[in-house]
């Protein structure tokens, strides 16, 4: 018998590659925290998996998801995004994804890293859950609905509480690994 995982994530390879290797893992790179800013924002209204299997394609289309550049584009480069196949073509989320590259970087100015802003939320710690069954898990919390508002305030959109609570548990600000899963003690 295998290690027991989360049960959101069985039966696809690739969701379970995810769940191993990155779901809960405290992100500290504002890089990388960026990417899972975008790809949480296009999975609103989809399926996790749906994003997952584009990955790549939303990586090249958008620059490697280099926010400095992201930033910069112009509408030339947007109406190429909502042709790219490869990725969700929804115009208020590409769009959304322009304009909050754009407050990622005043964040930067103005705290130093985006990730220092936003540990500040949870004390610097990740918030260990425990959680039996995934179906427990919250939708969202007052941490994530503080989150989101001041995001909001700062100019971010698509960056409602469920949203960013998925964020939180994708970065590890939240470890909402079941407490049976082999990974809930590793992050």
């Amino acid at each position: 018998m295998g290690k027991h995982r989360c049960g959101w994530c069985k039966g696809d390879s690739l969701y379970e590659a995810y769940h191993d290797e990155e779901w809960g893992v405290p992100v500290k790179n504002d890089d990388l925290l960026f990417e899972f800013l975008v790809l949480e924002t296009f999975q609103a209204g989809l399926s996790w998996i749906t994003i997952l299997k584009r990955r790549e394609n939303f990586r090249k289309a958008f620059d490697n998801f280099d926010y400095q550049k992201i930033a910069k584009y112009q509408e030339p480069k947007i109406l190429k995004l909502l042709q790219n196949e490869g990725i969700i073509r929804n115009k208020l989320k590409v769009r959304a994804t322009v304009s909050n590259a754009q407050a990622y970087i005043d964040v930067q100015k103005e705290f130093g890293t985006f990730s220092e802003y936003l540990w500040q939320f949870v004390k610097g710690v990740s918030v260990k859950n425990k959680v039996l069954n995934y179906k427990e898990a919250p939708a969202n919390t007052p941490t994530s609905d503080a989150i989101s508002k001041d995001l909001k305030k700062r100019g971010f959109k698509f960056v409602g509480s469920t949203i960013i609570y998925a964020f939180m548990q994708a970065t590890g600000l939240v470890n909402d690994h079941e407490i049976e899963c082999f990974r809930y003690h590793e992050v």
